[in-house]
């Protein structure tokens, strides 16, 4: 039984998995980063995800998608202004109304801005059948 799950994975979404395990080591290093040196959480956010962008773009384009067309990059900048509102809401909802630190909500913010990011992108930005004509 596990074994027919298994073979059931998207294999992209298995090296989305592991291309992201490192882009969210950066992403949450640099908002660790910025909450330390006093920014606000909202800035924090704001900041680790602009600095990600373009090393993103092209971990997950190329390593994940399989997809290096340049041109789709203002459709993959759309997942990270998206991606960003998810995680600040997020992140607000768990400060204010559980309160968590920015440390905590940040992190628990993660997986549910992941699987987002990946189905927006695997539909919408890098989806071979939607951009062949790019």
């Amino acid at each position: 039984m596990i074994k027919e799950l298994w073979h059931k994975v998207d294999n992209r979404f298995i090296r989305f998995v592991l291309v992201g395990v490192l882009n969210t080591a950066f992403g949450y290093g640099v908002y660790c980063l910025m909450i330390w040196i006093g920014v606000p959480y909202w800035w924090a956010t704001l900041i680790s995800n602009v600095l990600g962008v373009l090393f993103n773009f092209k971990t997950i384009g190329v390593l994940v998608f399989e997809n290096p067309n340049n041109r789709l990059f203002f459709r993959f900048v759309s997942c990270y202004i998206l991606a960003y509102l998810l995680n600040v809401g997020i992140i607000y909802l768990l400060t204010h109304f559980a309160g968590l630190n920015d440390y905590w909500s940040g992190l628990i913010a993660t997986p549910f801005v992941a699987l987002f990011s990946f189905f927006y992108q695997k539909l919408f930005v890098f989806n071979h059948n939607n951009h062949e004509k790019d």
